[in-house]
């Protein structure tokens, strides 16, 4: 059984792995087996989180910034250079915004979305010979977008902009799984709830457990475990899926 999860010898990049989910999910497949490159805007933050995630080498920090098409293709570009195959990309980098609907800035949306769609699929277009190159039918190659729970149900906060752009992701994850499962790519999202993170550390997070079916917040092996499970040969044969990680709050209601 084992053998289904294990990631031995699949080269894994994460943006954004460097703190919250993506850095959860990097010490997941980490334990899986899997070499893993992650990233952060400062060079010296994303090398000392890949040396606290693995000492041995196996995870690679990388300076970039995603937050513009330009750092998108800078990194693309950074990962073909190191000339090694590239097996899983998961989509994690991004940011939230809310406020009030009276008060709520056009300037919330632009960049959000950048981040948040226009990135991904950057890094899909300009990642994807790699992709191809390292795809077969029986282990195809795998992108993993980040979704979230606001983006196909809809909470009480005010996350306008936030909360498209997550629906974008999800409609972006079943477009892309359409358009590449003829070269043998998987394509599915990660839809969390609520995790202790920085971007919900301003969310009233001691009273959430009360609005989650399972009664409590996620932890890091309930998102590394998904992570895992559609890298490895167990999640092989899943593309276009939405996989919500939030403890019943979607599926329940």
């Amino acid at each position: 059984m084992s053998e289904l999860f294990d990631l031995s010898g699949k080269n894994v990049l994460i943006t954004g792995g460097s703190q919250g989910l993506g850095n959860m999910m990097a010490e997941g497949l980490l334990r899986a087996g899997a070499r893993v490159i992650i990233t952060s805007r400062t060079c010296e933050v994303a090398e000392d989180a890949a040396r606290q995630l693995d000492p041995t080498g196996n995870c690679i920090g990388l300076e970039a910034d995603v937050s513009t098409t330009a750092g998108a293709i800078a990194l693309a570009n950074q990962v073909k250079a190191r000339g090694e195959p590239l097996h899983v990309l998961i989509n994690n980098a991004g940011k939230s915004f809310g406020a009030p609907i009276e008060t709520f800035p056009d300037d919330a949306w632009a960049g959000l979305m950048a981040i948040n769609v226009q990135t991904p699929f950057t890094l899909v277009r300009e990642l994807l010979p790699l992709l191809k190159a390292s795809a077969t039918q029986d282990d195809p190659a795998r992108i993993i977008n980040l979704g979230s729970l606001v983006g196909h149900a809809v909470q009480d906060r005010p996350t306008y902009s936030y909360s498209s752009s997550k629906a974008a992701v999800h409609h972006l994850t079943r477009m892309l799984a359409a358009h590449l499962a003829p070269f043998n790519i998987t394509v599915n999202a990660i839809a969390p709830g609520f995790f202790s993170t920085r971007m919900t550390q301003k969310l009233p997070l001691d009273e959430m457990p009360g609005k989650i079916p399972l009664g409590r917040l996620g932890r890091s092996d309930d998102v590394a475990g998904a992570s895992v499970f559609l890298s490895s040969r167990a999640g092989a044969y899943l593309t276009g899926v939405i996989l919500p990680v939030d403890g019943g709050m979607h599926g329940c209601r």
